[in-house]
This record gives structure tokens, C-alpha cells and sequence, in this order.
């Protein structure tokens, strides 16, 4: 439950039950989703999250949020409840690390789970609100969250793209990027595969281009955030 503080103005009208939003349906930067089983607290949370420009999703039930995730994730935080009928907060929480989820998550607790939800911050968990909790802090903590999913889509974009242009590369020119990657001079190239210094250097120049790439940063950049493989 949320404590009084600021005024906030209720949205025209409120949807009741399942996925809900309002205005910002295309904003996925601005997505909230809001898992409690308790609907006051439930529609309390939405109208002032939407009252200050979020789209925001809201579920009754562990099962009820877990029934329309998926792979990709859209940029979001979830607000949890630790406590509901069925699957826990907690429980939920492990499902979600399990199936891989980057999701950051808030807990909102009663006073005695507060060292549940500290632990719980150790394992990923973003942060936790304590009941009762004012609007300012709830807010707060909603758009320093969703600044975390933002920094993670892009980490995984930008992993996503080292990859792709990784995956140009022959198993040859992935050998000699790893032995680039290990700090090995073009002559240590050639003598642990076998080959001249010229085809070395052709290679290089293979790869810089396939890559897309101009300097020994970016190269080292692209091969580090794509995982190469070490040669045998």
C-alpha cells in the first residue's frame, strides 16, 4: 500500500483484470509490469504510474504473468509482491532467473520480509519497496529501473550485432582472430598455423572488413563482446 503524499489524478477510467494500458502502449521504455493479488493495490499502483506517463501491465497472479512472458523481453521493470496465494514472489523470481530473465525486479515487502528481500537483491533483484511506501519513493525507484533495462537491452543489442558479424568470418580468420585477440604478432600467427606472414596479413585485412572495422580498439571491441572462440 502506498502511503499519501502527493496528489496525483486518477486516470479517466480504470481498466479492471489482466494486461492493461493507457497512452503509452508503443513506449516500451516506459513499460511497467505490476504482479499483486491484492486489486486495490493493484489499481492503486497503475493509475499513479500511469497518471505519470507509464504503460503499465498488471497480473493477479504469479501463473497470470508467467502465461504471457517471452523471449525477447521488452524494456521493463516488474513490481512483485513477496507474498500471494499460489506461486510466491519468490518463487516467481526464481522461475524468471531460471528461465533467464534480465527483467529488473522490485519487491514489495511487509516489514518482516525485509531481510528476505535484501537477500534477494544478492540475487539479481533490483531493489525492494517496504509497505507502506510513498508515491516519490515508488517513482523513483520505477525510473532508475527502467534506466537498468535500458543499459541492458543495449549490452544485449550490442551483443547481438558482435555476433552476427562474428559469424562472417571462416574458421580460419576465427584462428587468427583469436591469436590477435591473445596479443600474438603476425610471425607467432604464421608459426602456430602453419602459414606465411602474407596470408597472416591477408587474413587480417579479411577480417577487419568483414567486421566492419577500422582500428585495433574496435576490432578487439567487437571480438571480446562476441565471444570468439580460441583456436585448438
Amino acid at each position: 500500500m502506498m502511503s499519501s503524499g502527493n496528489t496525483v489524478s486518477s486516470p479517466a477510467q480504470a481498466d479492471s483484470g489482466g494486461s492493461h494500458a493507457s497512452g503509452a502502449a508503443d513506449r516500451q521504455a516506459d513499460l511497467v509490469y505490476v504482479v499483486d493479488d491484492d486489486e486495490a493495490v493493484r489499481d492503486s499502483t497503475r493509475w499513479l504510474l500511469e497518471a505519470n506517463g507509464f504503460d503499465v501491465h498488471t497480473f493477479a497472479s504469479a501463473d497470470e504473468f508467467l502465461g504471457q512472458w517471452h523471449k525477447p523481453e521488452p524494456i521493463a521493470c516488474l513490481l512483485l509482491d513477496v507474498r500471494m496465494p499460489g506461486m510466491s514472489g519468490l518463487e516467481l523470481h526464481e522461475e524468471l532467473v531460471r528461465r533467464g530473465s534480465t527483467l529488473p525486479l522490485i519487491f514489495v515487502t511487509g516489514h518482516g520480509d525485509v531481510p528476505m528481500a535484501v537477500s534477494r537483491m544478492k540475487k539479481g533483484a533490483y531493489d525492494f519497496l517496504e509497505k507502506p511506501f510513498g508515491e516519490e519513493q515508488l517513482l523513483r525507484l520505477v525510473h532508475e529501473s527502467l534506466r537498468q533495462a535500458r543499459t541492458i537491452a543495449e549490452a544485449r543489442d550490442a551483443d547481438q550485432d558482435a555476433q552476427q558479424r562474428l559469424e562472417r568470418l571462416t574458421a580460419r580468420e576465427h584462428q587468427v582472430l583469436a591469436r590477435i585477440v591473445a596479443g600474438r604478432l603476425n610471425k607467432q600467427i604464421a608459426d602456430d598455423l602453419g602459414i606465411s606472414i602474407k596470408t597472416v596479413e591477408a587474413h587480417r585485412a579479411n577480417i577487419m572488413d568483414k567486421l566492419n572495422v577500422r582500428t585495433m580498439a574496435d576490432l578487439m571491441r567487437i571480438a571480446l563482446r562476441g565471444a570468439a572462440d580460441p583456436a585448438e
